[in-house]
């Protein structure tokens, strides 16, 4: 069994004979004195044993303080003998900690007793055992009990080290005997106390639990286990290990570590007993289907492995009769490898490789182990626990440890190094079988690139041999963008053979239909299958090349399809070209030559007969697309035959094989993409291509000569084939990226036409609920109460069905209302406004919550009062046309007289209130009430009944002083109804006087106390909001949060939702949340910590959060806290502070998931209780009656069986033992959680230092915790064979080591920016159910999609377009990749996981270093290509919260757009692009990868449209041609040119967000939204991340430098300074922001075109892509044009740019530094990269070569000589920068004056030559403005150029040059960038506009936050928490 809390020591230590020791100096240490466990919380890890004695001492000092002492005395003594030198880590500080305190404690506790130190522990510890351990077995709990047991266990090992053991008495012996043979009953369990006895918990009684614990202990029949087996063969008394079940006995053959069993153990039976729950009726007998159902869904990959490398599987059952235990020895020998694989559980076929061969070993043992002397069936027992790790999970990660060394922390490429993808796929391959087993661990697997292996030869010699760089396997990550042709080919060839088949026929003329009936027209056409084989041809040579390095690590068979692949595809490059050219009518020589040998087939027979030839595998692909099922089952065939016919068409590959749709789904997504392909396709010829032709052809015909610079290759000459490029080259671009605008367009379109399918948005507004409510309950019932379907339930009239049915929706409807009550978003009128009554029995109409039937009563009052007609039918009609209002009255009625009847004690009083209440009831059924009563005494009546009920609804105490109140207003509300109302009062009165003979007023003696009655209490509320509430209540509730959790839980009840099955039969789910350093609870130093504006969080959260906040303290009023002291300690203890507000924290988050679990509970007891106890309500239930706690139990244990909820804390271990406060302070608050909820597991890493052979080491253990009584339980405890973060990614290890505590059948994954609600979490049966419907044909999901509501959209403007856009991915964007499109994917939390089916495929995630750095969309692809099937559905939700500031989005983009980058190097991406459909590529492409590259293009069309007509600006050609009498009468060049700039608005990719808004507010919402969104300058902000997404996609691709970007997750209220955004954004915006405004002016200024507002409307989007990209940074900057601010980020700027760099010194602290790691990526680039980096430097070359012929000192001459004196000037320029430079270091300090004179002498020299040229040469003025635009530019680009080649210019000690000149570029840009800045602060206007910008949707709130920001903060006395 697992060990409990802390290690296992050794018991029995000798006591030393003296209490004297010698110890090491010490240093004294104050170390942080908690409250609670400081002693044991801080042990170091090398000391972990003593912490059980410890927290002994803890336990037992209130009632022994003496006894404490000793057993930290004994715990110090102990600490000593391990390290008595104290080497180890923090172990000095801990002894001396612990001495101090002994010390003192010493004196103290020594005067409290008489008795020897020894004879008090003997006492104690036989008091101990009666009365904890004997006494309480049968009381206790087994938690309690295993407390206790660890305490007596530590106490008699105390007593041990005391006091011989001879002195020991006997009595205290026989106690410890019996303690040591409890200890493996006691232990600490996770769900299941498997051993324990005495107390059970109620789930060890469900006969499921029970049927698979008999079923594992089956082990009668197996071999047994032998300790040791004597080696000399003499006969001693065979000794066998204790076997209590099947996994024991597979433990103790291969050496499981005790932890790993134990949790694999319970694991186990959890899944066995819900799985068998749902397959037969409750039995102690396992039923065998269940375990067959188990079988088939574990070892389906394993069987699928098998059958691809071709080897026999060793499942084998040889006794059908005994076939269940065999499946379950199988199972649990599966499980418990997984259990202990750590790392290797991301390589799933390793696993299965390591299973077959354990498989085969167990199937012999079983069948075959006979000892030939006895004949007895026995085995030797492996030698220790750790054997499996040892030697067979330990080298393999030794493999993985030294690859990701290879990997330098992501830095090196990925080619170098072998992923976890790579040693994986090593597996898929039947070579894989040379390993051997047991392992050879010299087998060329297990070799290393960076090793020398050491070759033997016999036994005496050996040589070195240097190890082999080892290949990679199947695919090489190789840094290219050539990989997006290579993965996506099929539709690059697509979309340039479309291309060129429109310019054919838009060059014809003919059009496209004219094009067919014209012959040379066609055979042009034909041509395209020429441009195909090419293409194809592109595609082969970069499989071959990108494969270079893996090429090594294939088969024969592998290389020689290469090969003959690539000979095929250069022979059709041939073949083709010849073909076509013998058409042609006079063919030249040479192809006459070729063409001969084919006869004569006619002119074009042979070409046509080659095109058919050559496209018959496409055309058998076409046929086989018509017939899924038959490609399918081809494909994954593993006959040869097949496997040979295949061999051609598909890589020999294990994922990726029969990844189709059925033909539902297939017809849809095909008829998406060809409507959207030809919208496309039309768009392009008659807007793009078709208006560019004539120009084009009339530019070609053209003669140019009057060119104004030196023309290399002349236009004539070349038919102006430049100017053609400049021209057509930014259509081409728009061409190939318009595809994903079309995109956007359909996928709206399309994505609301299904929304509005599945019932999204129709009840929106409260309104709309109000007008279906009615039909809620039902609903309700369809949805969530099992065996009702939907159409018994419309069947069922009868009232008595109607009120059952309510009564069981108002237990969910007001659970969820308390919730949002609890979470602060509703105050106590919403709630009870909203609160639906329980039992409807004690009125005779259904009662509806009071916000429905709000103002009814008093309409209804007022009806009556002007009612004027004798006959009250009419009056009676109108109240009943509204069921509503007649609802009310007849509630209102009746509940008043109950209340007023059980008030009175005088039954003479109760005797005048039958007879008014008989004559009422009397008259309305005679239709005489208007009659009998006059309707103008109502509202009197009304008005007393209302002041009635304000008195009873006073506190209880309050009530007796307020009894005279109640009488006089009871005796008024009587008196009005005799005298006013009734017409014959009086004779009520009258009549009781002659029957009663006494005298004195009536209505006196009152029973006030019945009112204290909660349900009582209740009435009375609900009644005086009937009365009082006059008003609509529309605005209920006025929270908009709760207003849209309430409107979609309501809608979501009519959505397409599966029916839930009853608890007992719901399948099991884990959640599983990665934390790692992230806030778990904000302190109250933290909450008013203020800022540099003097702005706390809770200030501001007060003002962003008010509904909240008000209603927090509305709920802390209602607590009754007496002192300020108190309060304090309730907000922040108990963490009552409004939940809502405090976003991103471990709390809310916990809190969120916690609710499955409440969940749960409430639908066991709908599910269990009784009639009367659903009619009395949940909450109202006493659970402490003996009947109702047994169900209490029950439904806690179900939910235990049900549910569990991991949170991996990786830290948590290195918190638990810091001295940080921080730090401490998580620790503290985790600890806090998981004693507040009983349910919450932690699992974290530990790191343990172990002495081996005299040497300290780190060990590493994945550890399982839990809340105990106070401290956290250790429940397992499993070593790993070493650190697991770092060999991949943190946050996918993080999860990987934490999944082996989760349980159940589907896994959740939930991140820490995430919430849950409550009602929502009541939805979690029905979602599970989709796992078990059938989907898309016959198949069943593997990971559901769910829906996510963003919470953070009110924090600012920035918050609210994430918000948005967030929205609308996650909602329009996932349902139209899911349906249709067929290509959703895992992109995140909170999707659902099939758990069984991925712990087999590689886990939920993937971990390579840097490959895999966006880990969650990688199990999608890994999912999907393991013929998974992923759903997407929405009728429910999860919160989340999003990045809210600039900073925190750029840097959420830049990493998003980063792993974009990975991808399209990944395999993954390869495998789908090649295997998926031509259309569900297009699919997967534009909703993945191709998004990033379209940004990235749409960014490149401005660059090259820029540069084209900067070209033919400068070089004068434009002149020309605009000049041209004949261009000037066309105009359709300027028509196309015009058209890119449309597209470049990106307008359309908003349509999405504004389509999902409508669908689910309403479309004038929507359009209010979109416009809104747009003054707030929305499109400056997506402009911005479209520059964020294009860099770093496009710098990951070219150079690397991936990594995870931390975005904090934190409110933004505080200001970034100046240096902080230059950082972030120079090159990512800044420079390329620059770069575009100066190719604007220089196109501006010295181009003559588009003088007519077209110029402006083609140019404007390039402007306001440079001015968006410059300034929107500090735009979305809070006070980012405050006047103080600008002035102190210009000072901290100059700082910055001014300090040193070095060693230590960060990226903040300096410039040099910054520069450094800004060009980090270069440093490890490839040369690929680095070329390409050098080439398009070039570009900035232009600009002098231009300008400078345009100078006036030029003289109009266009010699090469004018190019060559430019480049002299810059080179005299930059020496002189030089010379200054070198002077100032050398001569700056020493030789002032030398320096003041060389500095006069370079100034008067300056001053000459410039004279000179003024005077003489004909400079002027705007030649130096010109010159500046030259020669910066060219500047720019050697710097460049230098920083590509720094290890060069670094040998050359040229390197300070190229800084320091950087360093001068950089001033003069910041300097252009902050100018605009300073100048517009110097208005104060300016910044409370942007203010009410930034921070505000309506601008009503606006000077509110300006007031913050400015630090104008009120004096409220609850601004601070004290």
């Amino acid at each position: 069994m697992a060990s409990t809390s802390g290690t296992k020591g050794p018991h029995g230590v000798p006591r030393p004979p003296s209490r004297r020791f010698t110890r090491s100096a010490t240093k004294v240490v104050e170390l942080p004195n908690e409250e609670g466990g400081v002693d044991s919380e801080i042990v170091p890890s090398s000391l972990a044993v003593i912490v059980p004695i410890l927290r002994a001492a803890m336990e037992v000092e209130e009632e022994n303080p003496r006894v404490a002492y000793l057993c930290r005395f004994h715990a110090f003594e102990k600490a000593h003998n391990m390290d008595p030198t104290s080497s180890g880590r923090g172990v000095r500080q801990f002894k001396t900690y612990l001495l101090h305190r002994l010390e003192k404690e010493g004196e103290i506790t020594e005067s409290m007793t008489n008795k020897s130190d020894a004879r008090e522990l003997q006492t104690y510890y036989q008091y101990f055992y009666e009365t904890r351990i004997r006494d309480g077995e049968n009381t206790q709990k087994p938690e309690e009990m295993a407390k206790n047991v660890q305490i007596a266990t530590v106490l008699y090992e105390v007593l041990k080290a005391m006091v011989p053991a001879q002195s020991i008495e006997e009595k205290t012996r026989r106690y410890s005997a019996d303690v040591e043979s409890k200890r493996g009953e006691y232990e600490h369990y996770n769900i299941l106390p498997l051993y324990a006895v005495g107390v059970k918990p109620a789930i060890m009684d469900f006969p499921e639990i029970q049927a698979a614990l008999n079923a594992l202990r089956r082990v009668d029949h197996l071999p047994p286990i032998r300790h040791d087996v004597p080696r000399d063969g003499s006969t001693h008394p065979t000794h066998y290990k204790k076997v209590n079940d099947i996994l024991d006995w597979i433990s103790y053959i291969f050496g499981f570590q005790k932890g790993n069993v134990a949790n694999q153990r319970e694991h186990l039976i959890l899944l066995l007993a819900n799985m068998n729950i749902r397959n037969k009726a409750a039995s102690e007998e396992l039923d065998d289907e269940t375990v067959d159902k188990l079988a088939a869904k574990i070892f389906k990959n394993y069987e699928s492995w098998c059958h691809y490398v071709r080897c026999k599987s060793n499942l084998r059952y040889p006794d059908e009769h005994d076939r269940q235990r065999s499946q379950l020895i199988y199972i649990a020998l599966y499980l418990l490898i997984w259990g202990e694989a750590a790392n290797i559980r991301f390589m799933p076929e390793c696993l299965c490789y390591i299973f077959h061969h354990m498989c085969r070993d167990v199937y012999g043992i079983l069948h075959g182990n006979v000892d030939a002397v006895s004949g007895e069936v026995f085995l030797k027992a492996a030698e220790s626990d750790e054997l499996f790790l040892r030697e067979v999970i330990t080298p393999i990660y030794e493999v993985l440890a030294k690859e990701a060394k290879r990997n330098n922390k992501g830095k090196a490429s990925h080619s170098n190094w072998r992923n976890y993808d790579d040693l994986n796929e090593y597996f898929w391959s039947d070579r894989c079988f040379k390993l051997g087993w047991p392992m050879n661990r010299d087998a060329d697997f297990f070799r290393h690139s960076d090793e020398i292996q050491t070759a033997h030869h016999g036994r005496s010699q050996a040589s070195s041999v240097p190890g082999k760089k080892k290949p990679k396997t199947n695919f090489v990550e190789v840094r290219t963008f050539l990989h997006l042709y290579r993965s996506f080919d099929r539709m690059w060839i697509f979309f340039i053979l479309a291309l060129q088949a429109m310019i054919i026929i838009a060059w014809s003329t003919l059009g496209p239909v004219g094009v067919f009936l014209d012959t040379d027209a066609f055979r042009n056409v034909m041509s395209i299958f020429i441009t195909y084989a090419i293409l194809n041809f592109l595609q082969v040579s970069l499989d071959i090349i990108l494969t270079l390095s893996a090429l090594k690590n294939m088969k024969f068979t592998q290389l020689l399809r290469y090969f003959l692949k690539f000979v095929a595809a250069a022979v059709w490059v041939v073949v083709l070209p010849v073909s076509y050219s013998s058409s042609v009518q006079n063919p030249p020589e040479l192809i006459r030559f070729f063409t001969s040998w084919a006869g004569h087939w006619g002119d074009q027979s042979l070409y046509t007969y080659m095109v058919l030839l050559y496209m018959l595998p496409n055309i058998v692909s076409v046929l086989l697309f018509f017939l899924p099922p038959l490609r399918r089952k081809l494909e994954r065939s593993n006959m040869r035959l097949i496997t040979l016919l295949m061999w051609w068409a598909q890589p020999k590959l294990y994922v990726g094989r029969g990844m189709h749709e059925n033909m539902l789904s297939l017809l849809k997504y095909t008829l998406f993409w060809i409507m959207l392909l030809l919208s496309k396709l039309a768009f392009s010829y008659y807007v793009e291509i078709n208006p560019l032709v004539e120009p084009t052809k009339l530019i070609m015909g053209m003669s140019i000569d009057n060119y104004q610079w030196y023309e290399f290759f002349p236009e004539n000459e070349t038919h102006n084939i430049f100017i053609v490029i400049a021209i057509w080259a930014p259509i081409v671009l728009v061409y190939f990226m318009d595809t994903q605008i079309w995109y956007a367009i359909y996928a709206t379109l399309f994505g609301g036409i299904v929304g509005a399918f599945s019932h999204l948005g129709e009840i929106r507004t409260l309104g709309m609920l109000r007008s279906r409510f009615e039909s809620v309950p039902q609903a309700f019932s369809g949805c969530f109460l099992p065996g009702r379907s939907r159409k018994t339930i419309h069947e069922e009239v009868d009232e008595t069905y109607g009120r059952r049915n309510i009564a069981y929706f108002s237990q969910v409807w007001n659970e969820f209302i308390n919730s949002m009550r609890e979470e602060d978003l509703i105050s106590n009128r919403d709630r009870d406004l909203l609160l639906v009554p329980y039992s409807s029995s004690d009125v005779s109409v259904i009662q509806w919550p009071p916000f429905l039937l709000a103002s009814k009563i008093p309409i209804a009052l007022d009806m009556a009062k002007d009612y004027k007609k004798e006959d009250d039918s009419e009056l009676f009609k109108k109240i009943m046309n509204d069921s509503y209002m007649y609802s009310a009255v007849v509630e209102c009625y009746e509940t008043l007289k109950d209340i007023i009847y059980n008030l009175l004690q005088d039954e003479e009083d109760k005797m005048i209130v039958n007879h008014i209440c008989d004559k009422v009831e009397w008259s309305i059924q005679e239709h005489t009430f208007v009659k009998e009563f006059k309707m103008s005494g109502l509202p009197s009546l009304s008005e007393k009944l209302e002041k009635f009920l304000t008195l009873l609804r006073a506190e209880d105490d309050k009530l007796e002083t307020l009894k005279p109140q109640i009488v006089n207003v009871l005796q008024d509300i009587v008196e009005i109804i005799l005298q006013d109302v009734m017409l014959d009062g009086y004779l009520v009165m009258e009549n009781l006087r002659l029957n009663t003979r006494e005298r004195g007023q009536r209505f006196v003696n009152i029973d006030t106390y019945f009112t204290v009655n909660k349900s009582v209490k209740e009435k009375v509320i609900r009644l005086h909001l009937l009365l009082t509430v006059k008003e609509s209540a529309i605005n209920v509730p006025q929270n908009l949060d709760a207003r849209r959790r309430i409107t979609f839980f309501a809608n979501s009840l009519f959505m397409n939702m599966p029916k839930a099955p009853k608890v007992r039969n719901m399948l099991s789910f884990s959640v599983l949340t990665p934390y790692y350093k992230e806030d778990v609870r904000y302190s109250i130093e933290e909450l008013n910590k203020e800022n540099e504006d003097g702005i706390s969080i809770l200030f501001y959260l007060r003002k962003i959060y008010p509904d909240e906040w008000r209603n927090f303290h509305e709920r802390l009023n209602d607590l009754k806290v007496e002192s300020d002291e108190d309060k304090n300690d309730f907000k922040t203890q108990s963490g009552l502070f409004p939940i809502q507000m405090l976003i991103f924290i471990l709390f809310l988050l916990v809190r969120g998931m916690m609710y499955y679990r409440e969940a749960l509970i409430l639908q066991c007891f709908l599910e269990y209780a009784g009639d009367n106890a659903i009619f009395s309500g949940f909450r109202t239930t006493d659970f402490q009656d003996k009947d109702k706690k047994g169900l209490f139990e029950y439904a806690q244990a179900l939910a235990d069986l049900k549910f569990t909820y991991v949170v991996s804390c990786q830290v948590y271990g290195a918190q638990k033992k810091s001295k940080n406060p921080k730090e401490r302070s998580s620790y503290t608050n985790i600890l806090g959680l998981m004693l507040e909820n009983s349910a919450l597991r932690v699992a974290y890493i530990d790191e343990v230092e172990e002495a081996k052979e005299g040497k300290s080491q780190k060990v590493y253990y994945s550890v399982l915790v839990k809340g105990g009584e106070k401290y956290d339980e250790e429940v397992y405890r499993i070593k790993l064979p070493g650190l697991p973060v770092e060999i991949g990614e943190g946050k996918p290890e993080n999860q990987n080591h934490a999944i082996i505590f989760t349980r159940g059948e589907a896994l959740q994954t939930i991140d820490m920016n995430q919430d849950n609600y409550y009602e929502e979490a009541f939805k979690m049966r029905n979602v599970l159910e989709e796992f078990r419907k059938d989907h898309s044909g016959r198949r069943r999901p593997t990971i559901l999609g769910l829906r996510e509501h963003i919470f953070t959209g009110s924090v600012s403007s920035l918050a609210w377009f994430m918000s948005n856009q967030e929205t609308s991915f996650v909602t329009i964007g996932q349902r139209i990749l899911a349906n249709p499109l067929r290509v959703r994917f895992h992109y995140g939390h909170p999707d659902i996981f099939d758990r069984i089916f991925h712990l087999t495929r590689g886990g939920i995630s993937k971990a390579s270093k840097v490959i895999n750095l966006s880990e969650d969309i990688f199990s999608g692809f890994n999912s999907t290509l393991r013929n998974g099937f992923i759903t997407h559905h929405e009728y429910i939700q999860v919160g989340k919260g999003r990045d809210v500031g600039m900073n925190q989005i750029s840097l959420f983009e830049a990493k998003v757009a980063n792993g974009n980058g990975e991808q399209t190097l990944s395999r993954d991406v390869y495998r789908l692009g090649r295997r998926f459909d031509f259309f569900r590529m297009l699919s997967f492409y534009f909703t993945t990868v191709g998004f990033y590259f379209s940004s990235m293009i749409t960014v490149l069309t401005v660059y090259v449209f820029l540069y084209g007509r900067v070209y033919m600006v400068l070089s004068g050609v434009e002149k020309e041609i605009l000049q041209s009498p004949i261009m000037q009468q066309s105009k359709a060049l300027e028509q196309a040119l015009a058209t890119q700039s449309v597209v470049q608005l990106g307008l359309l990719l908003v349509l999405p967000m504004v389509m999902e808004i409508g669908l689910e507010k309403g479309f004038r919402t929507a359009l209010g939204d979109f416009i809104i969104m747009q003054l707030q300058l929305a499109s400056v902000f997506f402009t911005f991340q479209l520059g964020t997404k294009a860099h770093y996609y496009g710098r990951t691709l070219l150079h690397g430098g991936s990594k995870y970007r931390p975005t904090g997750r934190g409110f933004v209220v505080f200001h970034a300074k100046f240096a902080d955004n230059y950082r972030m954004y120079s090159r990512s915006h800044f420079v390329k922001g620059l770069e575009i405004l100066i190719l604007l002016i220089v196109y501006e200024v010295y181009g003559s075109s588009y003088r007519t507002s077209l110029y402006l409307f083609i140019t404007f989007s390039m402007w306001f892509l440079a001015i968006s990209w410059l300034f929107a940074p500090f735009l979305f900057n809070p006070s980012g044009f405050d006047w103080q601010k600008t002035v102190d980020d210009w000072t901290d700027w100059k700082r910055w740019m001014g300090n040193r760099g070095g060693i230590g010194i960060s990226s903040d602290k300096s410039w040099e530094s910054w520069w450094d790691e800004e060009n980090e990526h270069l440093k490890y680039s490839n040369i690929r990269g680095k070329l390409l980096e050098i080439i398009l430097a070039f570009r900035f070359f232009i600009y002098q070569y231009g300008i400078v012929y345009h100078l006036d000192i030029a003289h109009h001459s266009r010699t090469l000589w004018v190019y060559g004196l430019s480049w002299a000037v810059l080179v005299i320029v930059l020496i002189v920068l030089k010379m200054v430079s070198m002077g100032r270091r050398r001569f700056g300090t020493d030789f002032q004056l030398m320096f003041r004179i060389l500095k006069a002498l370079l100034f008067l020299g300056f001053v000459s030559v410039m004279t000179v040229l003024f005077v003489v040469c004909g400079l002027t003025i705007s030649d130096l403005f010109a010159a500046v635009l030259a020669f910066m530019p060219s500047g720019w680009a050697l710097i460049l150029i230098a920083q590509a080649c720094r290890g060069c210019l670094k040998g050359a000690r040229l390197w300070d040059s190229v800084k320091e000149l950087s360093r001068a570029y950089e001033y003069v840009m910041g300097l252009l960038i902050f100018m605009p800045i300073a100048t517009l602060s110097w208005f104060p206007f300016v910044s409370e506009f942007q203010t009410r910008l930034l921070f505000n949707q309506a601008f009503s709130r606006g000077l509110q936050i300006s007031m913050i920001l400015a630090g104008k903060r009120d004096t409220d006395k609850n601004d601070k928490v004290e």
